[in-house]
């Protein structure tokens, strides 16, 4: 129930049989909620599934009859059995040269054509192992769901196993290469809501083209193991022009996310995450400290000296040539040393996990005074939980820098490298005045060409696609259960790793 509002906002998820001799005419009413007298009908509208493809997340307006609004939604018919079904592999005819056609679509000489159309990736979901047990007789009803932002697939449900078999395929139209792919593994509960079993995630940019591996499944939160794993094949082509561009522009909004409640174990990291950061801050203002106090004369005089010579001879288009030498440094590191940031930069500390939901049916049975206390520790919640994403998000963006120039996504760093080279070339021939005047009339005008125009900060899009450390645990590979695999695959894991 959405409360005291003309625009709601339920993110709400409801999964609905469908059978062959029934109805296929979906109906969605809107009700006013009456907590004294009876509910009202605000409006009504009425969709033909038939005329849905199926195995395709439809976007969809409806105007309400009977009333006055529209009301958005998301729709999929996922899930088919069946041979004759088309995300069925043994259904699926192999063309030889689709994906060659694909891959021309997608070629350089067609950048600049249809640029919301990033690239095609295809999924192969083929089987689990060793999944958890949900039911009291030691099996599972397993069903996987495959979510690429706000598409969503999922395959059959398998019954009473541990070691499912859906054989499916899927395919996504990618909209940005930053995307991650999240493949989870419920358990099937007519009774109740459906019970999770494990999930991956995995961001476009690190799959291997036709790499057919087994996935270990983690935890709700992407930060342990769970029992269990999946054998999945992807594969993905993407225009590098169009995604550098799309880069450069707000990320699509996932649908189905809630906010962020206050949750201490999360407050402490997020207090933590900053605490880091500001070392490192720290650490920079005692190393200026102790060479203006000349703490270490060598030290003293070339800072001296360097200062005398960076003043004198600074430049504007200086600025983005310090940055390239932070990526040049990080790069030698990396290729003459063989390590990388990245292990150092996702160790984690642990907190006490406070993750107890608590639900609220909305009935008012014990007085208005608990009312009254229920709202003001609603208030306090609130505020705390305003505290803890804002320094989530702080830490974050820091993080994000930070990780742009540790190639964390060596795709994101080039990129990166590229658009500072550019700036140092026009920095150098182009006054500045003439180029702040360009960045102006772009930004005047940008309603006027385009009226639905979202406005936004390139710098910050920019960002946004660079994983914090968070981020980087949640998409770290766990190794497969090693014991559960036969020999052939056993082969296939250690050449892989």
């Amino acid at each position: 129930v959405a409360i005291k509002t003309l625009n709601p906002k339920w993110i709400e998820q409801f999964d609905l049989h469908m059978y062959s001799d029934q109805s296929k005419m979906l109906e969605i009413t809107v009700w006013d909620k009456d907590y004294h007298n009876k509910d009202d009908i605000m409006g009504r509208c009425t969709i033909d599934l038939n005329t849905l493809e199926k195995e395709t997340t439809h976007r969809i307006w409806k105007n309400l009859e009977d009333g006055a609004g529209s009301i958005f939604f998301l729709l999929t018919i996922s899930g088919t059995q069946g041979t004759e079904t088309i995300s069925d592999l043994s259904a699926c005819i192999v063309d030889p040269n689709e994906r060659e056609k694909c891959v021309a679509r997608y070629g350089f000489l067609y950048s600049l054509r249809n640029l919301k159309d990033i690239g095609h990736l295809t999924v192969k979901v083929f089987k689990a192992q060793g999944l958890a047990a949900a039911d009291i007789g030691g099996k599972s009803d397993p069903f996987c769901v495959v979510e690429l932002v706000n598409s969503r697939l999922q395959t059959h449900t398998e019954y009473k196993t541990l070691a499912p078999e859906w054989n499916k395929i899927f395919t996504f139209l990618v909209k940005d290469i930053h995307s991650v792919l999240e493949v989870t593994v419920y358990d099937e509960d007519r009774d109740k809501r459906c019970e999770f079993l494990g999930k991956v995630s995995i961001p476009l940019l690190k799959i291997k083209n036709g790499e057919k591996r087994w996935y270990a499944l983690k935890d709700k939160k992407l930060r342990g193991r769970a029992k269990g794993q999946i054998l999945l094949e992807l594969d993905i082509v993407y225009n590098p022009v169009r995604a550098s561009i799309r880069t450069f522009n707000p990320k699509e909004v996932k649908y189905m996310q809630s906010e962020q409640k206050f949750k201490r174990s999360i407050f402490m990291r997020n207090v933590h995450r900053m605490k880091t950061m500001a070392l490192d801050f720290v650490e920079v203002a005692k190393f200026l400290n102790s060479c203006f106090q000349w703490e270490s004369a060598p030290r003293s005089i070339v800072a001296f000296i360097a200062f005398l010579i960076i003043i004198y001879t600074v430049e504007l288009y200086m600025v983005p040539i310090v940055l390239l030498l932070v990526f040049l440094k990080n790069y030698i590191i990396i290729t003459v040393t063989g390590l990388s940031f990245i292990n150092r930069d996702e160790e984690e500390v642990d907190f006490e996990d406070d993750d107890e939901e608590e639900e609220d049916d909305g009935k008012d049975t014990k007085g208005e005074e608990k009312k009254s206390l229920k709202e003001k520790l609603q208030a306090v919640q609130e505020v705390t939980a305003m505290v803890q994403n804002i320094l989530g998000e702080i830490a974050s963006m820091g993080e994000r820098a930070k990780n742009t120039f540790n190639f964390s996504v060596p795709f994101l760093s080039w990129l990166a490298i590229f658009v500072l080279t550019v700036g140092t070339v026009v920095l150098y021939h182009v006054p500045i005045r003439y180029i702040f005047m360009a960045w102006g009339i772009n930004k005047f005008t940008k309603k006027l060409r385009n009226p639905h125009a979202v406005p936004n900060n390139e710098l910050l899009d920019f960002l946004s696609r660079v994983p914090d450390n968070d981020e980087k645990i949640m998409y770290k590979d766990i190794r497969p259960n090693v014991s559960l695999l036969t020999e052939a695959d056993k082969r296939k894991t250690k050449k892989t790793s």
